[in-house]
């Protein structure tokens, strides 16, 4: 079974970047299509961007469209999510999982706090 494991999280002003990663433990993390979700304060979980197993496709939600970039790297079991220009709404718990999402994957998340 997989084991999913984000980092990269942190405080960073209004208009700055960071880069997300999630590494799974399990032998078959090729074979999934993988999302990046968040969940604000309050608020519901959401699907920020998914990727195909081969990293052929991609797909983000509209908020973060043109400023954010999911990628993966096979053989290193990784998968990762540039953000840049990144807003004080965009402050969250990034979680990574399959896509869609199952539910005994969910991991403990980045906390990324955007400062204006």
């Amino acid at each position: 079974q997989e084991r999913l494991a984000e980092s990269g999280g942190g405080l960073v002003q209004a208009g700055g970047s960071l880069r997300l990663s999630c590494v799974a433990s399990g032998s078959r993390f090729s074979a999934y299509f993988m999302g990046w979700y968040r969940q604000a304060p309050g608020k519901q979980r959401e699907m920020v961007a998914w990727i195909d197993n081969r990293g052929r496709k991609t797909e983000y939600s509209g908020s973060v469209r043109g400023r954010f970039s999911i990628s993966r790297d096979n053989p290193k079991n990784t998968m990762y999510l540039q953000m840049n220009d990144l807003k004080p709404e965009d402050t969250a718990v990034y979680y990574c999982n399959m896509w869609p999402a199952l539910r005994d994957y969910w991991g403990q998340g980045t906390q990324v706090t955007v400062s204006s």
